[in-house]
């Protein structure tokens, strides 16, 4: 009888190959950011947003501890195939918002899978990329109607991601993929 190890093969190459489909999507967000914050800044949540997706989609598909992370760390590296120079900022929101979802999870102790658990989560992200790129990027000397639509675009634009990743997930679930993984 094999032992059944935390992280099988065929998990981390299902990891990988969510992580290489994202990392385009992700990779393209990346270079469309600089038009998006010179010409609509305020957008820019939505554009940061499909960043959720590699953990979003794991979750649902494999529902297992880590995957998310894995996920989002196999996504950064592709999508900084995309601009070498922000392989930095692609790892660090892998991090962080692989450790939110993560985090969310182990709350639930990876039990509790409804749509609710991954939009706890989207909220937060949202919540916390609009404080900080908000000061970070010195959003404050936008119009008063632009700062408005920033913040609601900013905790929306994940919401937005994750229902699409749930439903991406969902699709890859019955298709079979999570069988044995």
């Amino acid at each position: 009888m094999t032992r059944s190890t935390l992280l099988s093969t065929r998990l981390l190459l299902v990891c990988a190959a969510i992580g290489v489909a994202t990392g385009i999507v992700g990779g393209i967000a990346g270079v469309v950011t600089p038009v998006v914050l010179a010409a609509a800044p305020f957008a820019y949540g939505l554009v940061l947003g499909a960043h959720v997706l590699p953990g979003i989609i794991a979750q649902e598909v494999l529902r297992r501890p880590m995957v998310a992370l894995i996920a989002h760390l196999m996504a950064a590296l592709v999508a900084s195939a995309f601009n070498p120079a922000w392989i930095g900022r692609f790892l660090g929101t892998a991090l962080l918002f692989g450790a939110i979802q993560e985090g969310v999870a182990a709350l639930t102790r990876y039990r509790a899978w409804g749509a609710w658990r991954f939009f706890i989560s989207a909220v937060i992200i949202g919540a916390l990329v609009a404080v900080v790129v908000f000061f970070v990027a010195d959003l404050g000397k936008l119009a008063p109607w632009a700062q408005i639509a920033y913040l609601a675009i900013s905790v929306l634009g994940p919401v937005i991601w994750t229902a699409l990743g749930l439903g991406i997930g969902a699709s890859l679930r019955r298709a079979g993929v999570a069988a044995r993984a």
